[in-house]
């Protein structure tokens, strides 16, 4: 999409739109792809304190690498509409730094999310295409992005897939 600017997250510009389009992959997490019960848990927990442990998170992260967390925006989004509080920020993508490749031994895809109104256009694949490239930058055991997607998201699968990602053994969990 020719309108639109894949850059590094403004920590002081952008915390606010980062916040609203977590919430909204937090809420796509948690409706469509199961029962009732997993859409209130994702619903509850996006409180105050939640938004702000998320925001110094985030905080922490980029100030490893700035590629950590970058934002698509309009590309006719500028600096006096942005103070002025407006929003052109389309979607995300969160890679790890390459500080947590002990723990996974890849690079690994945190979060990418588009706003709905905005899928369809292209701005997936160029976020996708940016969290490859800073993937393909850090120094990692295995030459892998790895990421968590739930089996009952075919949308996500079809989009992982057409950009080549295959299965790769198979999380487990239980409760806490």
């Amino acid at each position: 999409m020719d309108d639109v600017a894949v850059r590094p997250y403004d920590l002081d510009r952008d915390a606010e739109d980062l916040w609203e389009l977590k919430r909204g992959f937090e809420l796509g997490l948690g409706s469509g792809t199961g029962t009732d019960d997993k859409q209130e848990v994702y619903e509850a927990k996006l409180d105050d304190d939640y938004r702000e442990r998320y925001l110094n998170w985030a905080r922490w992260c980029v100030s490893h690498d700035e590629r950590c967390v970058l934002v698509a925006e309009s590309a006719s989004t500028n600096a006096d509409s942005a103070s002025a509080g407006e929003s052109e920020l389309l979607g995300y993508v969160f890679v790890l730094p390459q500080q947590f490749a002990m723990i996974w031994d890849a690079a690994v895809l945190n979060e990418i999310f588009v706003r709905a109104e905005a899928r369809g256009t292209g701005i997936a694949d160029e976020l996708m295409a940016a969290a490859v490239a800073f993937a393909e930058s850090q120094n990692l055991p295995l030459d892998r992005l790895v990421l968590d997607v739930d089996r009952e998201n075919d949308r996500a699968q079809a989009f992982y897939e057409r950009h080549g990602f295959e299965h790769w053994g198979e999380m487990v969990a239980r409760e806490l």
